[in-house]
């Protein structure tokens, strides 16, 4: 099973069919369709049927949609126990793959965006930046407690006149020398 689901990951597609499938909690082929226009038709119900088979799937219903039969899909087990698993027994790899599909969700968003006839990226204020900070682990903890606090508060936010949506992601990587703490 932990190999079916490391294919997953390692698959663009079916890793993007994946995390929309986790994130929705159930959906059908149709709302990931018209979710993801870019994949062909075939592969989408190809990859539906292999990760089913799999085990990496269930289809928790069905109902007959004009001659043909629709089928609700679900996680067949619990997503975070078995990336957990993975992490255990290859976390490098993993850690490396989940980065991998967080920056790919982010290029997507921020393709999107540079493509429109109506980019306007001072007024929008889109942008992004490193800050090397020297931080001691107690540091580190109170920076993200402030900013989860910082965060917490416009999550509850709806939208209204004037808001746009924003999507602000946060990375903590390592010294670039050797990832390890030095004595």
């Amino acid at each position: 099973m932990i190999e079916r689901l490391m294919e997953c990951f390692t698959n663009p597609v079916k890793s993007r069919l994946l995390l929309e499938i986790h994130a929705q909690g159930q959906t059908t082929a149709k709302y990931l369709a018209e979710t993801f226009g870019d994949i062909p038709q075939a592969t989408l119900y190809r990859y539906l049927k292999k990760m089913t088979s799999d085990g990496i799937l269930k289809i928790v219903s069905e109902k007959p949609v004009r001659g043909t039969i629709e089928r609700t899909y679900a996680l067949a087990s619990d997503f975070n126990q078995d990336a957990q698993k993975l992490m255990e027994v290859n976390p490098g790899a993993v850690y490396m793959q989940m980065f991998t599909q967080y920056m790919m969700g982010f290029a997507k968003q921020f393709q999107q965006y540079c493509r429109s006839t109506e980019i306007d990226i001072q007024h929008e204020r889109s942008g992004f930046s490193i800050a090397p900070l020297y931080l001691t682990d107690q540091e580190l903890e109170e920076l993200l407690k402030n900013i989860s606090q910082a965060f917490s508060s416009a999550l509850s936010n709806k939208p209204a006149p004037g808001r746009k949506l924003r999507n602000i992601g946060i990375i903590i990587s390592p010294e670039e020398t050797t990832g390890k703490e030095e004595k």
